[in-house]
């Protein structure tokens, strides 16, 4: 073993491989509790969402799915620089470990950007709040009078497109203060092609939030043949 590799070995692994393997096992096994978690709203959501289609169809049609589209559009580029900050880190490159991570955080607030400032923001707007004010008027009205559903299937349907969309942006969150810790870590010269476990695991983690949202744009916005 080098003695670059010797210095960032810690004491109680074997050598770096069974300390990488270690690593990526660690976060494997959160990520599957994460697929548990989430697991338990989208069963929640299959089953309400077969008792009551029409008052889900109706609230999905009240979601603007330009804004999930794009959403969409911007977590799979995200995903894409994200591998491209692995393969930088794994190859020792800084400046475009730096530059990757960057452009990986901007496109993570450009998502929660939008959610905020456009589509949750209207939505309050517009009283489809579930719980807090939900009392749909004029053109969102008449389209749940269209499908002929039923305002409490309706804002049950809100209830499950604001907690799921909620904890995703919440995870969101959480990746773009890990991406912080990795930018200043990669600023300081932390990481060599012999120490990249970080920006690794970092980096699954974020491909799954971004997969998660693959899941929950055609489950929310694109019911009823909407697209």
């Amino acid at each position: 073993m080098t003695e670059g590799r010797a210095a960032i070995l810690a004491e109680q692994f074997d050598d770096a491989e069974q300390q990488h393997d270690a690593a990526s096992l660690g976060m494997w096994v959160f990520l599957a509790t994460e697929i548990l978690f989430f697991g338990g709203l989208f069963c929640g959501y299959t089953i309400y969402r077969n008792l009551y289609l029409a008052g889900f169809v109706a609230g999905s049609h009240l979601l603007d799915v330009r804004f999930g589209a794009t959403n969409t559009g911007i977590l799979i580029l995200s995903s894409l620089t994200m591998a491209l900050a692995v393969h930088a880190a794994q190859l020792g490159r800084r400046k475009a470990l730096i530059v990757f991570l960057i452009s990986t955080m901007l496109l993570g607030l450009a998502f929660i950007g939008i959610k905020l400032t456009f589509e949750w923001r209207h939505d309050y707007l517009e009283h489809l709040v579930p719980g807090i004010d939900f009392a749909p008027q004029g053109a969102a009205l008449a389209e749940i009078q269209r499908f002929h559903a039923p305002l409490p299937h309706v804002e049950l349907f809100m209830f499950f497109y604001f907690a799921m969309t909620g904890v995703h942006a919440l995870h969101m969150v959480v990746g773009v203060g890990i991406l912080t810790a990795l930018l200043i870590m990669a600023w300081g010269g932390r990481f060599s092609s012999d120490r990249y476990n970080p920006v690794e695991v970092s980096g699954l983690y974020w491909h799954f939030v971004d997969i998660v949202w693959i899941f929950l744009f055609p489950l929310l916005y694109l019911i009823g043949g909407r697209y």
